[in-house]
């Protein structure tokens, strides 16, 4: 429905996206970062928009989720994860892929705006668990591109791929370059 204007804005801002999705995957996590700044979230609404990933989910914080706006976000496709305490959220996702045939989860693997030393493992974890691929994706400011990586496949040696991972990652610059990953 808003695809048109979203592609007008984002031609009109610049941006371009490199790489595309698989069709022929049906279940897989799309890891966004670096996550920097409020502006990666509406970038974020319109790629998916322009992609045809309507369906594409995404977890956010649950006070995102809290009147008067909550509504909006889960309108969005959104989910609303409690961080204060564990409540086995890993677990929980990994049993949502299970239930359905079709899923794509968005999601920061930062988990925060803020600058991180390392990536949260909970994306990484959730991969392994549902038996699915992460498909890093980064939002590059410096050069507005948004770029789409062929899908990972977690192995049993998360050292090295967290060091993948974050290889990618480090090539792409986020609104806030210092708030990126180190």
């Amino acid at each position: 429905m808003l695809r048109p204007l979203y592609l007008l804005l984002f031609n009109w801002m610049g941006w371009k996206i490199e790489g595309s999705f698989p069709s022929d995957i049906k279940k897989y996590i799309v890891a966004v970062a670096p996550h920097t700044s409020n502006w990666d979230f509406p970038l974020g609404v319109m790629a998916r928009s322009i992609l045809r990933m309507q369906n594409a989910r995404f977890l956010g914080k649950d006070s995102l989720f809290k009147p008067p706006f909550g509504w909006f976000f889960r309108w969005l496709g959104g989910h609303p994860v409690d961080r204060s305490q564990r409540h086995d959220v890993v677990q929980q996702v990994v049993d949502i892929f299970n239930r359905h045939e079709q899923f794509i989860l968005a999601l920061a693997p930062e988990g925060t705006r803020k600058k991180v030393a390392k990536l949260r493992t909970g994306f990484y974890y959730i991969a392994k668990g549902a038996g699915v691929p992460i498909i890093p994706v980064g939002f590059d400011f410096s050069k507005k591109r948004i770029v789409i990586r062929e899908p990972f496949y977690p192995t049993d040696d998360a050292e090295a791929d967290f060091a993948q991972l974050i290889a990618f990652y480090r090539n792409m610059r986020g609104k806030n370059p210092e708030l990126g990953i180190d």
